[in-house]
């Protein structure tokens, strides 16, 4: 196909300021790398933060050198492919997952992709200043028309899966590889904190697709709450966290004894209380593992852990091959992506659309970007 020559981008030119719609030129795939015409790219609840208060919050942790492309969880189709590439090919439907890693170090070696000393979210922030030199060699994140994306970051989409659906990825895997880590199995029960939000509802899902026999869901609003146990009404139970029950007595009452896993879905301003209910509520031999950013230091019982033989862990990110389990369960039906709720608008509105993601409904709204 004939490519054009230049495209729409959105880019911010100053921390906290709008971004603008400019044109720049198509980029070109370097060997290892593919050019993918950007169809959708989510836009996920803490992008505003990002964009405004991330500079001050974790200076050490940099964003891409402005002014920049952003835009997290790009999905579309590759449209031309590097000299090096054999595996992908133009008109290959794809998410392109956004964690970047230089492949060179040993923890990439040894296939620990995400604890890279080089780590980086494309089109978000980076975990070190190494994440310069990512940011240098991908400067495309998905709030424009095209990108350039190593071949290693690719899934393929399946027909039933669309590109607003594969937008959501980027949480949605973050909860499953999450569940992973902590061996969700069939069998297994499981509590997660903020169960009605964009976190919490992926950890709904694939312990649903993973065998969970029970899911006990916990978040603030009732009627989400509601709608959540109505996925699968005889294995998920909820309990609003505005009711005077507290969530690990609430958990032993139904139990007897605790759940398996503890998922905490909680944002950093979310208080450590409701955290640490979760922690009480593990069996012995149970496992805990944070993926909301509980933020300050939380006072953990640490000799009952030792002593009940319990775990704790945090979960960042997933890799392409997970992403691609992902796919291939949707595909065959495991995992049903039409819960969710679709709110798209065109690149030209993009600063609404991050302004206004806050009135989304719980997890269950899906904000993507049209570039």
């Amino acid at each position: 196909m004939t490519l054009p020559k230049k495209m729409k981008a959105a880019r911010m030119h100053k921390v906290g300021g709008p971004m603008l719609i400019e044109e720049l030129d198509v980029p070109t795939p370097r060997p290892t790398d593919v050019l993918v015409r950007v169809r959708a790219c989510g836009i996920v609840p803490n992008l505003g933060n990002i964009l405004k208060n991330w500079t001050t919050w974790f200076p050490e942790r940099p964003l891409p050198p402005l002014p920049a492309i952003f835009g997290l969880d790009p999905t579309g189709e590759v449209v031309q492919v590097g000299s090096q590439v054999h595996t992908w090919k133009p008109g290959d439907r794809v998410y392109v997952n956004p964690g970047r890693y230089c492949g060179g170090c040993r923890a990439c070696r040894n296939g620990q992709l995400t604890s890279c000393s080089h780590y980086t979210f494309n089109g978000y922030f980076g975990f070190s200043q190494n994440s310069l030199k990512i940011f240098n060699d991908y400067p495309y994140g998905g709030l424009c028309e095209y990108m350039t994306a190593p071949q290693y970051s690719l899934v393929k989409l399946p027909d039933n899966v669309s590109f607003d659906q594969a937008a959501r990825f980027g949480y949605l895997g973050t909860a499953y590889a999450a569940l992973r880590k902590v061996d969700m199995s069939v069998g297994k029960t499981m509590l997660i904190n903020g169960a009605s939000g964009t976190l919490g509802l992926g950890a709904v899902l694939y312990g649903l697709a993973m065998g969970a026999t029970r899911i006990y869901g916990t978040a603030r609003n009732r009627e989400l709450l509601e709608r959540v146990k109505a996925l699968a009404p005889s294995r998920i139970e909820v309990l609003s966290l505005d009711d005077p029950e507290a969530p690990d007595a609430w958990i032993i009452r139904k139990t007897g004894e605790g759940v398996d896993l503890f998922v905490d879905c909680l944002g950093p301003g979310a208080p450590h209380e409701t955290f640490l209910a979760g922690m009480r509520a593990l069996k012995r031999g149970g496992a805990a593992v944070n993926i909301g950013a509980t933020a300050g230091g939380v006072p953990i019982d640490v000799h009952t852990m030792m002593d009940l033989r319990q775990s704790l862990d945090g979960s960042v990110w997933f890799t392409a091959g997970e992403g691609q389990d992902m796919a291939d369960m949707s595909e065959v039906g495991l995992v049903d992506l039409s819960v969710f709720e679709q709110v798209s608008f065109p690149l030209d509105q993009v600063n609404e659309a991050i302004s206004g993601i806050e009135n989304r409904n719980g997890g269950f709204s899906n904000y993507v970007i049209h570039p």
